[in-house]
C-alpha cells in the first residue's frame, strides 16, 4: 500500500494525471491474469478476448 501512496503523490505533485487511466487498466489486466491462472472463471474470461 505504501507504493500506491508514493505513486499516488508522485502523479499529484508532478500534475502527470494521464498516468491514472494507464495505471488503472494495468491493475484490471493483472487481476484477469491473476483470475485466469487455475481458475474456472478461465473460459469464460478468454472469450473476452
Amino acid at each position: 500500500m505504501e507504493l500506491m501512496g508514493e505513486i499516488w503523490r508522485y502523479v499529484r505533485v508532478r500534475k502527470k494525471f494521464w498516468l491514472v487511466p494507464v495505471l488503472l487498466m494495468l491493475l484490471v489486466f493483472g487481476g484477469l491474469i491473476v483470475l485466469t491462472q487455475g481458475s474456472p472463471v478461465a473460459p469464460f474470461i478468454y472469450s473476452l478476448f
